[in-house]
C-alpha cells in the first residue's frame, strides 16, 4: 500500500519527508514503543507506529532501515525529532488516533502485522 494511502488512512499529518508519500510503498505495520523490540522485529517495507516522541525513535528507524514512522496520540513533536528525521531522510507523520485504532485500520486494509512475516 502506497505511504500517502496508509497516512489518509489513520488521519496523519507529515512533518518530514512529504515528497516521498506517493512513491514509498509498504506491506507491514509494526507497533511498539519499545526500540530495543523494534531492533529485533524490523522487516524491509515496515511502517513503525509508536507513541515515543524522541529522537531515539529516528535513530532506530535508521539503524534498521525503517522509512516511515507514524506517532500516534500526538498534534506535534519536539524539533529534536522532526530535525533528525529530516537529516536521515524518514518520512515522520503524527496522528491524534491511538495506537489500538491505527493498527486496526491498516489491519483492515490489509496490511499484515510482521508476525505474518
Amino acid at each position: 500500500m502506497k505511504l500517502s494511502e496508509i497516512l489518509s488512512e489513520i488521519k496523519a499529518r507529515v512533518l518530514t519527508g512529504e515528497e516521498k508519500i506517493d512513491e514509498l510503498e509498504f506491506d507491514y505495520v509494526a507497533a511498539s514503543d519499545l526500540m530495543s523490540e523494534v531492533l529485533a522485529i524490523a522487516r524491509p517495507s515496515m511502517v513503525l507506529i509508536t507513541g515515543l516522541t524522541t529522537p531515539q525513535v529516528v535513530r532506530t528507524a535508521e539503524v534498521v532501515g525503517i522509512q516511515a514512522v507514524v506517532v500516534v496520540r500526538k498534534d506535534f513533536l519536539p524539533s529534536e525529532t522532526i530535525d533528525m528525521a529530516k537529516a536521515c531522510g524518514i518520512v515522520l507523520a503524527v496522528t491524534k488516533m491511538t495506537m489500538f485504532e491505527a493498527c486496526g485500520r491498516l489491519y483492515n486494509r490489509k496490511l499484515k502485522p510482521i508476525w505474518s512475516a
